[in-house]
């Protein structure tokens, strides 16, 4: 099975095939407004460095957020004009779930973290499990503020990841049993296993129902008619 993985959800946009879960080329471009930009070209770039057709994909699949608003459209519009295209399945992942996961190395419980701008974050808890994690509670977006105090409630040791910048200064003072992990974004190359597993399950989305995980109002509107100008792979 062969998979397309799209990460639009933070400045770090990446895309990544693979067969079966195993990544086979993949490129990643780091720019808080440059996600439409990069989508086509990366995509070209992969296919060529793994000299497969655009036909040969099975399955797409693409970070849903939560994320800004106009990281995650592009994502998923150029994922669904894909899957349209080429006759693929598509499958929907979560930006926290893809922090979390790569992260799980230990028994620390884990709060990945994105950056939602105007001085908000999103965050949930997961517990590490054998080869992978659980949802451990809601998703929420909140103040900094807001999710220390959550921190200091914490029963046990606890892993902060993802984008660590957007926790301002001081903030890791007097939280004795909670790690800093290093600073890191979602990647379309643990996209890719995720969906590769998902995909084993047949759990699929129809076209109409993949959307975007927004968890409030946008903060701007896309130029759409900038967007189709540039085109659409493939």
């Amino acid at each position: 099975m062969k998979l397309l993985a799209i990460e639009t959800s933070t400045p770090a946009s990446s895309v990544a095939i693979g067969r079966d879960g195993a990544l086979t080329a993949m490129n990643v471009h780091v720019d808080r407004r440059g996600h439409i930009g990069f989508l086509v070209p990366a995509l070209a770039f992969v296919f060529d460095r793994a000299g497969w057709d655009p036909a040969d994909v099975d399955v797409v699949a693409v970070d849903l957020g939560p994320g800004p608003f106009t990281g995650l459209r592009a994502g998923v519009a150029t994922a669904q004009a894909f899957a349209a295209a080429v006759g693929a399945r598509l499958v929907g992942v979560d930006s926290l779930s893809v922090l979390a996961l790569r992260a799980a190395t230990g028994r620390r419980r884990i709060w990945p973290v994105v950056d939602m701008r105007r001085g908000q974050i999103a965050t949930a808890p997961f517990r590490p499990l054998p080869g992978g994690i659980a949802p451990d509670g809601p998703t929420e977006v909140v103040s900094p503020e807001e999710f220390r105090a959550t921190l200091e409630c914490e029963p046990t040791d606890t892993l902060v990841v993802g984008d660590l910048r957007a926790l301002p200064d001081g903030f890791w003072s007097g939280l004795h049993r909670v790690k800093r992990g290093r600073p890191r974004f979602p990647s379309a190359d643990v996209i890719l296993e995720i969906a590769a597993l998902r995909a084993e399950r047949g759990e699929f989305i129809s076209p109409e129902d993949l959307h975007p995980r927004y968890l409030r109002e946008p903060d701007v509107a896309i130029n759409w008619s900038e967007f189709r100008s540039e085109g659409v792979w493939p």
